[in-house]
């Protein structure tokens, strides 16, 4: 069995989350995607999600492509993510190309995927007046 792995926030789920994780299971067998925690979010990348974490995971677990969803709790735990769930593939947007090139010291292959130009989690927020750092 291929199992591929990727990281994210996934708020506000839209259909460029939808593609980016069709694609990384056409990779595979199984996808497992680590899904950025609450805590993980404002501490360290100093942005407050619009839904919860428990929120943003029931979503992703109701999605056919995604078999398995873990938490990221901070940036460090990839490497130990790899061998934990036998990984063979990592995936990730292209606006993170080159971040992750260490992972192939793993034993794993790194890719990383075209976004989905139009859409952004981003550019919804900016559309609708929310700000990144905004709490509920």
């Amino acid at each position: 069995m291929k199992r591929v792995i990727t990281y994210g926030t996934f708020d506000l789920l839209h259909y460029g989350h939808i593609n980016l994780l069709r694609r990384a299971k056409e990779r595979g067998d199984y996808l497992i995607v680590a899904l950025s925690t609450d805590e993980f979010n404002w501490s360290k990348k100093q942005k407050k999600t619009y839904f919860s974490y428990e929120q943003r995971k029931q979503l992703l677990e109701a999605i056919r492509y995604v078999d398995l969803v873990i938490p990221e709790k901070g940036w460090d735990q990839k490497r130990n993510d790899m061998h934990l769930y036998q990984v063979d593939t990592f995936v990730m947007g292209d606006d993170w190309t080159g971040k992750f090139d260490f992972l192939t010291e793993e034993g794993v292959k790194v890719e990383y995927l075209p976004r989905t130009k139009e859409i952004s989690t981003t550019k919804i927020k900016a559309d609708l007046g929310i700000k990144s750092t905004d709490h509920k």
